[in-house]
């Protein structure tokens, strides 16, 4: 839980932020961030390489916290990423076709999300950038 929460997460989350949103494309910042969600994603995979799940053959509240991010590996490292983690795809899709992960899944279905990047969401996103330093 505590290698979720403190590496896939966080690298997880600024892959994606520095790949599709930052509104500056940083060399540096997207390959550092993509190659350490790479490897997190890499460490999951191979702790799932000899075992159904990541803590054995019991589906716990581990996997249900790594299906949480994993599911994401497109958004996170691009649509041809599935094929380096190949045992990671494998418990995604079993979890994802679990009737509870689906009712997560189907939660945002039921509310209206904003999805335009325009400066209304820039701003919201990026409230730093138009702030005044004093």
């Amino acid at each position: 839980m505590f290698f979720v929460s403190s590496g896939v997460g966080p690298y997880f989350g600024q892959s994606v932020h520095f790949r599709n949103y930052a509104p500056e494309k940083i060399a540096y910042a997207i390959n550092r961030y993509a190659f350490e969600a790479q490897r997190h994603a890499g460490i999951l995979n191979a702790r799932l390489v000899n075992q159904k799940y990541m803590l054995g053959d019991t589906y716990t509240i581990v996997d249900m916290n790594v299906w949480g991010w994993a599911r994401l590996i497109p958004t996170v490292l691009g649509d041809a990423a599935w094929a380096k983690f190949p045992n990671l795809k494998r418990l995604v899709d079993e979890i994802s076709a679990r009737p509870a992960a689906q009712k997560a899944m189907a939660l945002k279905d039921r509310h209206k999300f904003k999805t335009e990047m325009d400066a209304e969401a820039l701003q919201a996103m990026f409230p730093h950038l138009s702030a005044k330093v004093a």
